[in-house]
């Protein structure tokens, strides 16, 4: 028995199946291998990562899970190579030093946004900035300098 078509017809023509290669049209195979991702200028190799790759073209596409999966492997794993703070660490500081996002964002010369996206793991600070974030938690008196010389 010839299992049946996941292509559709509309008025403008034939739709490609739901798993089709969107550069050739070939049935897209489910794999794992080593998929790259930028953060801060550098590409991040994030090995064992789900996608869908097509046999006859090699085009790569990732679900959204995938995607969301190869970002956060990247960032974890950039964070790790360099020694990072962690987005929880970031908030617990933050949290421990009494100040708001916006305050912490003035003290570092940043945009609030920055902040937000930290302490949410969704960007990661480059290591100048974890310096001073360390820098921040571990030195006396260094807030009340931010503080005193911030703009």
């Amino acid at each position: 028995m010839k299992p049946t078509s996941t292509r559709k017809s509309t008025a403008r023509g034939p739709l490609a199946a739901e798993n089709a290669c969107p550069a050739c049209g070939k049935v897209m195979v489910e794999k794992h291998s080593k998929l790259s991702f930028p953060v801060n200028g550098e590409d991040v190799a994030v090995p064992h990562m789900a996608h869908l790759a097509c046999p006859k073209c090699h085009e790569i596409v990732l679900r959204m899970d995938d995607a969301r999966r190869l970002r956060e492997g990247a960032l974890d794993l950039y964070r790790e190579k360099y020694n990072l703070l962690s987005a929880d660490e970031i908030r617990g500081l933050r949290e421990r030093l009494r100040l708001t996002q916006s305050a912490l964002a003035r003290l570092l010369r940043l945009g609030v946004n920055t902040i937000s996206r930290w302490e949410a793991g969704r960007n990661i600070q480059t290591s100048a900035m974890d310096v001073l974030l360390r820098l921040v938690r571990d030195v006396p008196d260094s807030l009340a300098y931010l503080k005193k010389h911030a703009a």
